[in-house]
């Protein structure tokens, strides 16, 4: 009797300790096998060590915790090509599912409906200005940190096209090699144009044993790249499987970026999944309607009205720190307030002048001629001019209060970009305004696309955010009346924004930006 009561327990303690150990081995963050006796399919779990040596990496699964590709080729196809396009490989995803996304076919099919036709002017443009800003929110932390950074040299392969991968590889990882597919290309007149059709072979065999010597040291893979795996086994000492609860788990944080994400361009503000590419189709054409009716509620309804409006349609905006200006402020001896605002969108000033319940002018740096005839609000176009910008200010002023963004272009990262000290020279009565903007699907700022849609994308979103705060005025010992000097009081006023939005200031400038999203200077022709 004892014998049969305490032999079901024996039997349960053992598999639940069975199950354990298996949940810890599948944990680990790589599995483990060497080359000679990879056939028979021993494993461990240990981490190595990278130090000095030469490491070949799958860019998918590997050094991304993605082993998906078509989310990559999708922002390719829609910011490189257009909307159609993408609708395209949206519809050609069933036949990619059916052939396998990692195979060699369904790359192919991706490969051909997002590149056939296309520039590679504008392929290029993707894979620096939008590409980077995905792959290095996925960057697995482990394989990064123990493997990719203390290397000594750093191979990257890759099944997608080589273009899409290699400007990030070489500009942020410092990656060595970069091995990827080719694209053919075909000359038309003056221009040239992708064929969508990707060279013979599986990735270029040769070309990899070329690119790590003799033998790799170590290399990593994803666990469900078989591709790579094929390419990597015959000319690598070690391989090493990234686990699935790794690639869950292990991300980059942005304090340990290879470098700071500061600019990136296009509309798509999501990784765009065959799911979430259809459910943004489904949605664009109601989110093109809440826009119209959005921007109408500003330009149409007044100020008292127009947040209980904007609410009704799902606008959310949030404003705090509003101080009173006192009665003798509005007298008209005296000049007005220059409300120095942080820049997100182009709706900027129209925010401010919301949150302020009274219409407040805005001077700007390049607007596009569209903009400027909706504008709710008087905008004045400033000539970049120092004398003559000067004066178009002081006479702003001198008739009302006055809206200024002094980093001259939009930033969407938690960045502050340098502040022109121009407007620090001519007021003494100024108030910083922290604004910050949030999206879920559409940006709605751009460096090369058009800007006259800068507002219909931001409020084509579905719950467009807003916030506004004000930080009081800027103390009189901070000010030029205290003979500080402009660029003195710049740097005050953006350090003390940086601190109530959480963000980085920056010495970087307009021209920055545009000469690396745009390859120009950012200036909006008349």
């Amino acid at each position: 009797m004892v014998f049969h009561a305490i032999l079901p327990k024996i039997a349960a303690h053992w598999i639940i300790n069975l199950y354990r150990a298996a949940r810890k081995l599948h944990s680990n963050a790589f599995q483990h096998y060497r080359r000679a006796s990879a056939a028979a399919g021993s494993r461990c779990t240990i981490i190595p060590s990278a130090v000095d040596r030469t490491v070949a990496c799958d860019f998918h699964g590997g050094l991304l915790r993605s082993t998906t590709l078509f989310p990559y080729f999708m922002l390719v196809a829609c910011e490189g090509g257009s909307l159609l396009r993408a609708l395209l490989l949206l519809c050609s995803f069933p036949l990619v599912w059916a052939l396998g996304e990692r195979a060699d076919a369904g790359i192919r099919v991706m490969a051909f409906v997002t590149f056939f036709g296309l520039r590679p002017r504008d392929a290029d443009l993707v894979a620096r200005a939008i590409l980077p800003k995905f792959y290095m929110e996925r960057l697995n932390a482990l394989v990064y940190d123990r493997l990719w950074l203390p290397a000594g040299r750093k191979v990257a392969v890759t099944s997608a096209p080589r273009v899409m991968a290699e400007w990030f590889l070489k500009e942020y990882m410092a990656a060595d090699v970069v091995v990827g597919r080719e694209l053919q290309m075909v000359k038309i007149g003056r221009g040239c144009y992708f064929t969508g059709v990707l060279y013979d072979g599986p990735g270029a065999r040769p070309e990899v044993l070329g690119a790590v010597g003799a033998m790799a040291d170590v290399s990593v893979v994803g666990n469900s790249n078989p591709l790579n795996h094929l390419l990597l086994v015959p000319c690598c000492k070690e391989l090493y499987v990234v686990s699935k609860d790794s690639a869950k788990t292990d991300k980059l944080p942005r304090a340990r970026y290879p470098k700071p994400l500061i600019f990136h361009d296009g509309r798509l503000a999501f990784l765009p999944t065959a799911s979430a590419t259809l459910a943004f189709f489904l949605f664009l054409p109601l989110g093109l309607i809440l826009s119209v009716i959005r921007i109408s509620i500003g330009i149409v309804l007044p100020y008292n009205t127009s947040f209980a409006a904007s609410a009704l349609f799902g606008v959310r905006f949030r404003t705090s720190g509003h101080r009173i200006i006192p009665e003798e402020a509005g007298t008209k001896s005296r000049r007005g307030v220059l409300f120095v605002c942080t820049h997100r969108t182009l709706v900027d000033p129209i925010m401010l002048t919301a949150a302020l319940q009274k219409p407040v002018p805005a001077v700007t740096y390049s607007l596009s001629r569209i903009s400027e005839i909706f504008a709710p609000i008087k905008t004045v176009r400033l000539t970049r001019d120092r004398d003559r910008d000067a004066k178009t200010m002081s006479r702003l002023l001198e008739q009302g209060d006055l809206a200024v963004c002094p980093e001259g272009t939009t930033c969407r990262e938690p960045y502050l970009l340098r502040f022109s000290p121009l407007f620090a020279e001519l007021a003494d009565d100024m108030e910083p305004v922290a604004l910050d903007a949030q999206v879920t699907s559409l940006y709605g700022t751009t460096a090369s696309g058009h800007k006259w849609l800068d507002p219909v994308a931001f409020f084509a979103n579905p719950v467009p955010a807003y916030r506004v705060e004000f930080l009081g005025p800027v103390p009189r010992d901070q000010t030029r009346a205290a003979g500080r000097a402009g660029a003195e009081v710049a740097n005050w006023i953006q350090r003390r924004l940086g601190e109530a939005l959480g963000f980085q200031c920056t010495g970087l400038r307009r021209q920055d930006k545009y000469m690396m999203l745009a390859g120009n200077d950012g200036v909006v022709s008349k």
